[in-house]
């Protein structure tokens, strides 16, 4: 799995609070980050065509049954999103749309499904009308950390009207988005300080851990770097990511040895980080 998408923050964790309110959806601040097969917990099983077809056609005659059933088509939508299928999952979202597009949920799940699959203007677009149709804070706060991450300042006021909307709840996600657009400006220093705004708020929010890291990490600070890693990973000790910027911080500092096993903790934790197995095949490990 690619992390090229540092804030992908959600991805794991925003994204998830509102993409289909279904039990099968990504995992809140845990992640996002794994659920693209629905065979990995049965490694060994086999789905055949036929199986697909089958699973398909079963989905489609229970839209067939219950035509209004937006819980149904967003099943069928779901299902061709695990399998990877993002063509027809975004096909079958533009159907959806086409017979309710004032439907905020569907643009919802369309901005994930584009970002998903790399269309980050197209992402801002959808939420952009999401938020249109109804300002939902999970909507602002997806939309928002896309505007950081492509440094639009429209961020900050994201950010700002989340702090003044009181029952959105939102203030750690606001910071975070504050300081995600900092770090992307190169204004670190400033990024790191709403960062720790973000961990004085919830101890336990990894995504903060991991940017004020990488925050430090471009100021040339691998040391303090590597404090804030060892800290995360302390209450977090299967952070897949922790472990891969901790083995960046280490090879600055020319702990090699010790930069090889956090690169393959981070492969115990998630055996399809790309970047963890180029970064040991860079120090020569397969």
């Amino acid at each position: 799995m690619s992390k090229n998408c540092q804030g992908l923050f959600l991805l794991n964790s925003i994204f998830a609070l509102n993409f289909y309110m279904m039990p099968k959806i990504f995992l809140i601040y845990a992640l996002m980050i794994c659920l693209f097969s629905c065979n990995e917990d049965n490694p060994g099983k086999v789905i055949s065509a036929g199986d697909t077809a089958s699973e398909e056609k079963r989905l489609r005659d229970n839209i067939s049954a219950h035509p209004d059933s937006l819980l149904l088509k967003e099943n069928l939508i779901q299902y061709f999103r695990d399998n990877g299928n993002y063509y027809n999952a975004n096909k079958e979202t533009d159907n959806a749309i086409q017979l309710d597009s004032l439907n905020p949920r569907l643009w919802d799940i369309k901005a994930t499904l584009l970002f998903e699959n790399g269309d980050t203007l197209g992402s801002i677009q959808a939420f952009e009308h999401a938020i249109e149709l109804f300002p939902d804070p999970g909507y602002i706060i997806s939309l928002g950390t896309l505007y950081a991450q492509t440094k639009n300042p429209k961020a900050l006021e994201l950010s700002d009207a989340l702090l003044m909307a009181n029952k959105a709840k939102a203030d750690k996600e606001s910071y975070f988005i504050k300081g995600l657009y900092y770090n992307y400006t190169n204004d670190k220093l400033k990024a790191i300080s709403f960062f720790d705004k973000c961990i004085s708020l919830s101890y336990t929010f990894m995504d903060a851990y991991r940017e004020k890291a990488i925050a430090l990490y471009d100021l040339g600070k691998y040391e303090e770097a590597l404090a804030v890693l060892d800290k995360a990973l302390t209450l977090q000790n299967n952070f897949e990511e922790g472990y891969y910027y901790s083995g960046r911080c280490l090879e600055k500092l020319n702990r090699k040895q010790d930069a090889i096993l956090s690169y393959q903790n981070a492969l115990v934790y998630d055996p399809n980080y790309i970047e963890a197995k180029d970064a040991l095949a860079k120090l020569g490990v397969n």
